[in-house]
C-alpha cells in the first residue's frame, strides 16, 4: 500500500477497485464531476453501477489485467482507490501493486479530500447515514450550503455526493459519514463531530467491544482545536472527552433534546430545546423515534453553523430520508410495505419498535437476511430477541459478503433462540411467492445483504394483486 504522498492536483486518471460500494461511488462521482476520467472494477452490476456508467464513469465486471493494461494508465498521475472488500488474491490489485501505482484506501482518499474543508463528521455504529444525510439536507436548504460524501442515497437528491450550489471557495463545510469499519474514520480531522452510538459491532475487526470504544474515543480526539462534538446522551464516552462537548437525545438532561413529542401515524411533531433555546412544532418528514433523535443531533450542528430556525423547520419537514432507511415501498390504507437496511440488533429494535407504535392494529410481518457469519455468531441472542418483536418472521440464509462460512453458524441458530413461534426459514424465491400470496397489511424487508433485490418483484406482485 502506498503512503499518502501523491499530489492530488496532478491526478489525471482514477481507477477504483470496488467502485460499486456506497462510499467508493461517492468519491468516484467527485472525481468525475471534476472532469477527471474515472474507471473501475466491481464484481456485479447494480443499479448504482449503472447510474455511474450513465454519468460517464467506465465500469467493468471481470477481474481482467488485460483491461487495465488497455487503459494505458501512468503510475505517476493515476490514483488507485481500494475498498477493503477486495479479496487479497485479486489479479488487478496485484498487477497495480507490482507496477508501482499509488494505491490508497477509500478512507485515506476521503481524509485527503476533506482536509481542504471544514469537516463535520458523523460517526456511530448505527444512525450515522441518516444523521449525516439529514445534516447535509439542512445545510443545503439554507443559506449555509455544503458538500457531502454520504453513506447512502439521499431520497431528496438521488445521490450520495452533494456539491454546493455556490462557488466552493465561498463555502467550506463538508459533511462526511465517518465509518468505524476498519478504523476508517481515523483519517479525518473534523471541526465538528457527532457520535450517534458505540454499540458492539465489527467484532471480526476489533475483537472486543472495548477496542471498538477505544477507536471511537480516538476519533473523538481528532477534533481540530476549538472544535465541538455532540454525543448521544447516555454514552459513557462523554466522561472521557474534553473541550466543547455536548449531549443530545430525547432526555431532558441532555444539552440539546426533543420534547413534547406527538406521533399520529407517520406524522412526528416535537419541540426542540437547543442549549436552552426552544423551537416549537417541528414536523419531521420521516417517521420513527430514532429518527427524531437523529434529527436532534443534525439540528444542533446546523444551528451552530448558522441555519435559521425557519430554515431548520422547513428543511426537516421536507426531508425524505435515505434509500433503504425506513423507506416506504407501498403506503396505502390497507397495505404498507417498508424496506430498511437494519442489520444489527439495536437497529432492528428501533425499526420494529417504531413500526409497531405507528401501526398498533396491524399484524407485523417481517423478512430478515442476516449479514455476515461473524455478526450472526456474535449477536445471535440479540437478533433472536429483537426479531421476536415481529408477529410473523421469515428468515433468509446468511449473506456472507466478504466472509467464508463458519462451521455451526447459520440462520437456524437465530430461529432456535427466538421466543416467538410464528417463524420460518425460507429461500429468497419462496419469500417472494409467499408474500405475494399472503398479502400482509404490514410488511418489512430488513437486512444489508442482497435482500433488497426482492423489493421490486414483491412490490409488483402486491400491487398487481391489489
Amino acid at each position: 500500500m502506498s503512503s499518502i504522498d501523491m499530489d492530488f492536483s496532478l491526478i489525471k486518471k482514477v481507477y477504483f477497485l470496488g467502485i460499486g460500494g456506497i462510499g467508493m461511488s461517492a468519491i468516484a462521482r467527485y472525481f468525475n464531476h471534476a472532469k477527471i476520467p474515472v474507471y473501475g472494477y466491481d464484481k456485479t452490476s447494480t443499479v448504482l453501477t449503472k447510474q455511474l456508467e450513465a454519468e460517464g464513469v467506465h465500469v467493468h465486471y471481470s477481474d481482467d489485467i488485460n483491461y487495465v493494461q488497455s487503459l494505458s494508465l501512468n503510475p505517476n498521475d493515476t490514483l488507485v482507490v481500494l475498498t477493503p472488500a477486495i479479496p487479497k488474491d485479486h489479479q488487478e490489485w496485484a498487477w497495480l501493486k507490482e507496477n508501482g501505482f499509488h494505491i490508497l484506501k477509500r478512507s485515506q482518499v476521503l481524509g485527503v479530500l476533506s482536509s481542504s474543508f471544514k469537516t463535520a463528521g458523523v460517526a456511530g455504529t448505527h444512525g450515522k447515514t441518516t444523521t449525516s444525510t439529514m445534516l447535509a439536507h439542512l445545510l443545503k436548504q439554507s443559506s449555509v450550503d455544503c458538500s457531502a460524501f454520504l453513506g447512502g442515497i439521499s431520497s431528496n437528491y438521488q445521490s450520495n455526493l452533494l456539491l454546493p450550489s455556490i462557488d466552493v471557495s465561498k463555502n467550506s463545510w463538508l459533511v462526511v459519514e465517518a465509518d468505524e469499519f476498519d478504523r476508517s474514520f481515523l483519517t479525518l480531522h473534523p471541526s465538528v463531530s457527532i457520535i450517534t452510538s458505540t454499540d458492539a459491532d465489527h467484532l471480526d475487526i476489533y475483537g472486543e467491544h472495548s477496542a471498538l470504544k477505544d477507536s471511537f474515543l480516538a476519533y473523538a480526539n481528532r477534533l481540530v482545536e476549538g472544535g465541538s462534538i455532540y454525543v448521544k446522551f447516555g454514552l459513557d464516552l462523554v466522561q472521557e472527552l474534553k473541550g466543547n462537548v455536548y449531549t443530545y437525545g430525547l432526555n431532558e438532561n441532555a444539552d440539546v433534546f426533543a420534547f413534547n413529542i406527538r406521533i399520529n401515524s407517520d406524522e412526528h411533531i416535537y419541540d426542540l430545546n437547543y442549549k436552552g433555546k426552544v423551537i416549537t412544532d417541528i414536523n419531521l418528514g420521516i417517521p420513527g423515534l430514532h429518527n427524531i433523535e437523529n434529527s436532534v443531533a443534525a439540528s444542533a450542528v446546523a444551528l451552530q453553523f448558522g441555519v435559521s430556525e425557519q430554515e431548520l423547520k422547513s428543511a426537516l419537514s421536507s426531508f425524505k430520508g435515505v434509500k433503504r432507511r425506513f423507506e416506504y415501498i407501498i403506503k396505502q390504507k390497507n397495505q404498507v410495505f417498508i424496506d430498511d437496511y437494519a442489520h444489527h440488533p439495536e437497529e432492528l429494535r428501533a425499526i420494529l419498535g417504531s413500526v409497531k407504535r405507528m401501526y398498533p392494529d396491524k399484524k407485523l410481518v417481517a423478512a430478515f437476511q442476516p449479514h455476515l457469519f461473524t455478526r450472526t455468531r456474535d449477536f445471535a441472542d440479540g437478533f433472536a430477541e429483537t426479531l421476536s418483536m415481529a408477529d410473523e418472521l421469515y428468515l433468509l440464509d446468511i449473506y456472507p459478503a466478504r466472509e467464508l462460512p463458519i462451521e455451526g453458524v447459520n440462520s437456524q441458530m437465530i430461529l432456535d433462540k427466538m421466543s416467538s413461534t410464528n417463524k420460518h426459514l425460507i429461500s429468497k424465491q419462496d419469500l417472494v411467492k409467499t408474500i405475494i400470496e399472503q398479502k400482509p397489511e404490514l410488511f418489512l424487508i430488513l437486512g444489508a445483504g442482497d435482500i433488497d433485490t426482492l423489493v421490486e418483484p414483491i412490490k409488483a406482485g402486491l400491487l398487481a394483486g391489489g
